[in-house]
């Protein structure tokens, strides 16, 4: 019972986003757009509430120190944003009359988004790892995700015949996500003692938004028939994709890194920065790009799932890096 306790202390959010999942699978009216607890009239706030802590929370002088580490940022941006892309055209050319079309959006947008801070941070540095490059690559990839995100899932829907306001949505992304960000950043001078004081709180914040805007997606999309449509076998048949990608991806950044002589630190930021795929900015960016896209949920299936998997298997790896040190 201890060790039960134990794990849903520590893995709190993972229980509570499927817990979440199966509420709305079972009563959806109470998340859906315009339902009892209204979240689609919180979340804007909410959004913008994570992303003003992000920029209060973000040093400049530590992105500064990873700031030269040019050739960990090359490699990262360019498998974050062309290597996965690529791996998705692939992928869509062969199975695309096998995969629904709002499943096959899921992983288009899955392969378009940026890296994630906080984790590819902490697990560099579970790992012994280069620090201060994993924050610069990982704040930079947000930024270039503004532009890059929409710009390759507009691709894909223009591929098939659809179409979506490319500027408007990047416009609509940069108020929501980069205006706060910017705004936290300006004020450290004087809100950063009171953000310090309340991290426990704080650092909890951007994982209840996410939460509230899940529910919100799912509940919209089991109305919509999401589950009436989709089995549980494709659940595990995403899973299954997700985490063929993501070893894919692991594998091809730890032999390019070390066909480029990194240093193990290097390599390690290197790996863990350019496999991270963000659900913090993924789930409100889907909000604005797919709008009240009823099949929103399926189209977040795969980011969900990779994520959970993306912290299993990176977790493992950090952890062999780190023995090197006790080794």
């Amino acid at each position: 019972m201890n060790k039960i306790i134990g794990l849903l202390k520590t893995q709190w959010f993972l229980v509570a986003m499927f817990l979440l999942i199966i509420i709305a699978s079972i009563n959806p009216d109470i998340g859906k757009t315009g339902g009892y607890l209204h979240i689609d009239q919180l979340s804007g706030i909410g959004i913008a509430l994570v992303f003003f802590l992000y920029g209060l929370g973000l040093s400049f002088d530590k992105l500064k120190l990873g700031m030269f580490s040019w050739k960990i940022h090359i490699l990262v941006q360019v498998t974050t944003f062309i290597v996965f892309p690529i791996i998705f055209f692939i992928f869509n050319h062969f199975f695309d009359n096998f995969i629904s079309n709002d499943l096959m959006l899921g992983f288009c947008y899955l392969c378009a988004l940026p890296s994630t801070v906080s984790s590819s941070v902490a697990l560099t540095g579970v790992a012994k790892g280069n620090v201060p490059a994993a924050i610069f690559n990982a704040t930079i990839s947000g930024l270039i995700g503004i532009v890059a995100t929409p710009f390759i899932v507009a691709l894909f829907i223009g591929f098939h015949g659809g179409d979506l306001s490319f500027e408007s949505t990047v416009i609509s992304i940069a108020k929501l996500l980069l205006l706060p960000l910017v705004i936290g950043q300006l004020s450290r001078s004087f809100l950063l003692q009171l953000h310090q004081k309340y991290k426990s709180i704080t650092s909890s914040a951007d994982r209840l938004v996410i939460l509230m805007l899940v529910f919100s997606a799912f509940s919209d999309s089991v109305i919509s028939g999401l589950w009436k449509d989709n089995g549980i076998g494709m659940i595990f048949m995403v899973l299954a994709l997700v985490t063929l990608l993501l070893i894919c991806v692991l594998f091809a950044t730890t032999l390019i890194s070390r066909k480029l002589s990194f240093n193990t630190e290097d390599e390690i930021a290197a790996v863990f920065c350019a496999s991270k795929k963000t659900l913090a900015s993924g789930v409100p960016m889907a909000k604005i790009i797919f709008g009240a896209h009823p099949g929103l949920g399926l189209i977040m299936l795969p980011i969900i799932l990779f994520h959970q998997v993306q912290l299993i298997i990176c977790s493992i790896l950090a952890n062999q890096y780190a023995k090197r040190i006790k080794d």
